[in-house]
């Protein structure tokens, strides 16, 4: 299993993209209902406020470092350690080749029709091996007993090796989590990945990424769902590493901080 560095209250994996692809993969041939986070600094700002929320990261098998500045705080709480970012929209096409490459099917949840279907096409046309054991589109409210209990159904009927999960944060990891002794596969909560892999959202250019731009661009496109998230949670976030790395310097215990 990967190793973990602390970063804040969470625990972050660390390695190289190929190593979490294998990782993935391993982890989806051993079927035992693990699950993957894709951590930014929203996940993190949660984690560091909710309790129960920071036992879902913390029980993860893997949490990738998926923002730029989780990657950098990975480095900066841990020195000597230099850790890239693993974004979800970068491993979700690369866990599909590998998946083909190794014979594992996949299984899609979350989203819409419009966005699962965009994604079936073009897995087909670039990744025509891929074995896709099936999609499905959740209705956006909470479910009833007996709807969760017939998904679950279709979903290990399927039998995927790999369930990616776009419910958006918090809500697909608390249901990773709460499903992880009812499902077999692999499961992978990978959000807005799957609008950009179905080329119905575009991102930024690489050099853009490299300036931290990503969450203004998305701002940007979504301000009034959004703002809160980015102008608050990740004012947050700053205030919370320059707590800790100030009583790091100063020689005091780190203080547990609730936001």
């Amino acid at each position: 299993m990967l190793p973990k560095l602390p970063v804040l209250d969470s625990w972050v994996s660390t390695g190289s993209q190929g190593e979490f692809v294998q990782t993935v993969l391993t982890l989806g041939a051993r079927r035992l209902g693990a699950y993957v986070c894709f951590a930014n600094v929203h996940m993190l700002v949660e984690a560091q406020r909710d309790e129960e929320f920071r036992r879902v990261l913390h029980e993860a098998a893997v949490v990738a470092p998926d923002g730029s500045p989780v990657a950098a705080a990975v480095g900066w709480f841990n020195p000597g350690h230099r850790q890239p970012r693993l974004a979800g929209m970068d491993l979700l096409p690369a866990l599909l080749r590998a998946a083909a490459e190794a014979g594992q099917s996949v299984y899609f949840y979350g989203t819409t029709e419009e966005v699962l279907a965009a994604m079936v096409a073009r897995a087909r046309q670039e990744l025509p091996t891929l074995r896709i054991a099936g999609t499905h589109a959740p209705p956006f409210r909470p479910l009833t007993a007996e709807e969760d209990a017939a998904e679950v159904a279709a979903i290990n009927a399927a039998d995927p090796d790999l369930l990616f999960v776009a419910l958006g944060c918090p809500r697909q990891e608390r249901w990773m989590a709460s499903h992880r002794r009812q499902i077999r596969a692999c499961m992978l909560g990978v959000g807005q990945a799957f609008p950009v892999y179905a080329g119905l959202e575009r991102r930024l250019p690489p050099w853009a990424r490299r300036l931290w731009l990503e969450w203004a661009y998305r701002l940007w496109l979504e301000p009034r769902r959004l703002w809160r998230r980015y102008l608050v949670t990740n004012s947050r976030f700053v205030y919370l590493l320059t707590r800790r790395t100030l009583a790091h310097l100063a020689g005091r215990p780190a203080p547990r901080i609730v936001v």
